[in-house]
């Protein structure tokens, strides 16, 4: 499968370009291919599907934010987010007003409203958004989790088409089937949506009396949601076409998924690192030892060398998470400190005194204060 060209090179943009620039630099690609000025040409087609797919990325300040940050793999694993248009009609309904007509969208003085699409209509479904709470140990493996929704569903009586079964649509009386209807404004006629279709220019003559013509009922859904690993808190995931179903028959809204990481009882977080606490006596620094440190895979043998400080951060290198972009893993840094015992036997306490007045006579009984000034000289 043939690689994604970069978002900012399709659009001919650079990277810190702003929102306008992106709008005008889409509005000129899309002039250039739309598919009403290149009747049957495929490559046509496919770039002004390039074009919309970079432009729902970079014309959407969060998605522009996780793609600056991840590239293509931001949107993998979850139906994409860039772009994942089944078809033309997916484009022309995500940017409505874009490709609306009246004058009012980008092209609707170009191609006469849309290229003789309807501006309005039966209406995509509303998108969904769930914050899915992860695990580190999912986030290290990625994983696949299934989800209840309470959703809108196509009404099985009218099969989604909102009329009574045997009955059909009939042209709109007040727009005759524009879905439009002009306002004077001043010296002006604005053309608006039609109130009695919403822009559909069909009306329902016998609403469905199971959901009252409008095609959809409440439903619960499970849906399976794949996530990545190597996600990170606030992420956000989308899922094409599982968000409530259109009116009349149109296509589903997507889900939004947001990632929120649950606290882990021992690792914190930095990107693909992972850090540890691990405390240890003052013989173990001392005189050195081998010890055992938790991973999120198992435990692994990590060597202390003798006279290692209390806080000394050491490096285990690959043990972290796995990094999005596909660069191999990060690290596991692991802080070893001393850990004083609250009770001693008296044989303790006994070695200890001896070891203090050996170390005394070591210092030469100088002070605890001269002692500091000598350790930091």
């Amino acid at each position: 499968m043939a690689s994604k060209r970069d978002y900012y090179e399709v659009l001919g943009v650079p990277k810190d370009a702003d929102a306008g620039t992106i709008k005008k630099a889409y509005r000129k690609l899309a002039m250039q291919f739309h598919p009403d000025q290149n009747p049957g040409d495929k490559e046509a087609e496919s770039k002004f599907k390039e074009a919309a797919e970079a432009y729902d990325v970079l014309g959407n300040q969060e998605k522009r934010a996780q793609y600056d940050r991840f590239g293509h793999q931001a949107f993998q694993g979850a139906g994409g987010g860039g772009g994942g248009f089944r078809n033309m009609e997916d484009i022309f309904s995500a940017f409505g007003d874009i490709f609306g007509g009246g004058g009012g969208g980008m092209f609707g003085d170009i191609f006469g409203g849309g290229g003789g699409r309807r501006r309005g209509g039966p209406r995509k479904g509303r998108d969904l958004r769930i914050v899915l709470d992860l695990t580190l140990e999912e986030i290290n493996e990625g994983v696949s989790k299934t989800v209840t929704l309470n959703r809108t569903e196509p009404c099985g009586a009218c099969q989604g088409s909102g009329a009574k079964k045997g009955t059909g649509k009939k042209t709109c009386g007040t727009c005759h089937g524009q879905g439009q209807v002009a306002r004077s404004a001043g010296i002006f006629q604005v053309a608006q949506t039609c109130p009695t279709c919403q822009g559909a220019g069909e009306v329902i003559e016998s609403p469905c009396e199971e959901c009252n013509g409008s095609g959809g009922l409440r439903a619960k859904a499970d849906v399976t949601i794949q996530v990545p690993a190597g996600v990170e808190e606030g992420m956000r995931l989308v899922v094409r076409g599982e968000g409530d179903a259109g009116s009349q028959g149109a296509p589903r809204g997507d889900l939004q998924v947001v990632v929120r990481e649950r606290e882990h009882k021992l690792f914190q977080r930095s990107g693909p690192d992972l850090l540890i606490e691990v405390p240890v006596s003052f013989s173990q620094l001392a005189l050195g030892d081998k010890v055992e440190i938790p991973t999120l895979t198992g435990k692994v043998d990590m060597s202390i060398p003798a006279g290692t400080q209390s806080g000394k951060l050491f490096r285990l290198r690959g043990q972290g998470l796995p990094r999005l972009e596909g660069r191999g893993q990060g690290d596991q840094l692991v802080r070893v400190f001393v850990e004083v015992p609250k009770k001693l036997t008296d044989r303790q306490k006994e070695l200890l005194r001896e070891f203090a007045e050996l170390e005394n006579e070591r210092s030469g009984k100088k002070s605890f204060f001269e002692r500091i000034l000598d350790h930091f000289a």
